[in-house]
Parts: C-alpha cells; structure tokens; sequence
C-alpha cells in the first residue's frame, strides 16, 4: 500500500516533511513487505533519521502528534555503529501502534556503505521521505533476514539435553505446589526456549528452510500439520496441579515425536536412553510422598 492510500503512511511522511532535523523516514517490518499479511494490530514500524536525535529522546511530546498515548516502553540511548541511537514502542489508545526507531544520519550512511543490510532492514523496508538522497544508497532487500538456518549438531544436541534438564525443575516445584516457578520453567523455559525452537526447525525442513517462524512462534500455527498443533495445545493448564503434571509429561511426547523427526531430516541422533532416563525420573518425583 501506498503511502498516499494509507492514512498513517501519510500522517507520517507529512509530519517528517514539517521537520527541519528529519531527513530520512523508512518503514521496515511487515508491512514493508509485498503481499505481507495485515490485520488492524499490524504496527508500523518507522526508522526517522534526524541530524541529531537526543532532542527526540529528552522531549516526547512530539508522540502525541499520531494520537493519544497510552503506554510506551522506551528503548534506551545505545550505541549503534559508534553512534547512539534509541527506539519508542508507542501504543495509543485509538490502537494504533507505531515503533519508532530514531537514528542519527551517520548510522544511515555508515548502513549505506556497507556491503551487507542489518537484519532490520534486510528482512523489508521501504524509503517512505528522503530529502536529500541519503537512502540511494541501500542496498535492497533480500526479505530473508530471520529464516533459521539448520542447526549444527551441537545446537540440536544442546537444545535436547536443557529441554530434559528443565523438565526436572517443573517435577520439582510441582510436587512441592509452587505454581508461579513451575509455570515459569514449563510454559516458557520448556516450551517457549527449547520446544518451540525444535518445532521451528520441524516446520523449516517441512519448508526447506525458506519462511519466517514470526516472533515467539506466532506463525507456527499456520504452518504445522494440525496433529502436531493439536499436540501442542494439551501442553497448556490451568492452575490446577494433576493437569500441570500431565501438562509436563504431553510436553516431553511432543518435544520427543518432533525432535525424533528432526534428527532423522538431519542426520543426527536422538538420545533415547536420555529421555527413557529423564521420565522415570519425573515419574519417581511424582510419585514421592508428602509428609
């Protein structure tokens, strides 16, 4: 879509246009993207690069020119290229969401002479203001910045053994009913860390190494086979305690039917012993008396 079709797209140039300090604005992420898939929560994710950015960052008034704010995290003031440079991740409350990175115009024209993209604008950008040509530069993107390459034997053997070593953390503190750490270990270090991860490269050979997973999985629905996203689901409980411990035993048939698959696709081995191993173990701490 075009920035003259898109109101916001607009809004945004015109107001770089008003400002002496921005030279450059360029929107990256999903909707940089052709035939990207939108929804009313899509962001816009919008570099400005200003002759100087500080002012940016001391004053945010200037938020308030896109709407109303309702939350913000403030990215802060970090190096980038030798040059400083800091980011606004800006809710308003009309749902609108707009992600402003703000550099100064060295870090452009360093990007501009270097023979490869940051991943940032590799993965899809477009030039939406340039008042002076700095942005001629740039080279185009590839679109492939964030497709997982396959991981060496190592990175698979790794992940396997902290999957297995997390899951005795989850028998622990369940059997001793301490819900919040047993969630944190099952429902994110487990599955967030280590299953999902195994599941991204599952979905990468079905795929031939070629699409985005999306952060945190979010595209993993779309794209695994609904037995194994049916699989996945039984993974997720309540509060309850009998359903966190049947939550962590259908988390180790999932990561085993998958990680099996993944060692086959890629020639490595899947320890067997390891997992036989590490489940009668969880079965023995489930099973241990309270006194």
């Amino acid at each position: 879509m075009s920035s003259e079709r898109d109101p916001i797209l607009q809004k945004l140039v015109n107001w770089g246009s008003s400002r002496p300090s921005v030279r450059v604005m360029i929107l990256t992420s999903t909707r940089a993207i052709p035939d990207a898939s939108l929804d009313p929560f899509s962001d816009y994710d919008v570099i400005v690069v200003a002759t100087a950015v500080r002012p940016y960052y001391e004053d945010r008034s200037w938020l308030e020119e896109f709407g109303k704010v309702l939350v913000l995290y403030r990215d802060p003031m970090k190096p980038d290229y030798g040059h400083d440079r800091f980011a606004y991740i800006t809710q308003y409350e009309d749902g609108l969401k707009i992600d402003f990175t703000l550099w100064p115009v060295e870090i452009l024209e360093m990007i501009g002479s270097d023979p490869n993209l940051p991943d940032e604008l590799d993965a899809g950008y477009r030039v939406l203001l340039d008042k002076d040509g700095l942005a001629t530069d740039l080279k185009p993107p590839s679109y492939q910045a964030y497709i997982p390459s396959p991981p060496d034997r190592q990175a698979y053997e790794t992940t396997v053994e902290e999957f297995f070593h997390e899951t005795t953390y989850v028998a622990k503190m369940l059997w001793r009913d301490e819900l919040m750490p047993a969630k944190y270990s099952l429902d994110y270090v487990m599955k967030i860390l280590y299953l999902r991860r195994m599941l991204v490269w599952y979905m990468e050979i079905d795929s031939g190494w070629k699409v985005k997973p999306g952060v945190l999985g979010k595209g993993l629905r779309n794209r695994l086979d609904p037995g194994t996203w049916r699989r996945l689901e039984s993974t997720y409980a309540g509060a309850d305690l009998e359903d966190n411990w049947t939550a962590l035993f259908e988390s180790v048939d999932v990561f085993r039917n998958v990680a099996k698959e993944v060692a086959i696709q890629l020639g490595y081995d899947y320890p067997d012993d390891l997992e036989k191993r590490v489940v009668r173990y969880l079965e023995q701490v489930k099973n241990i008396g309270r006194t």
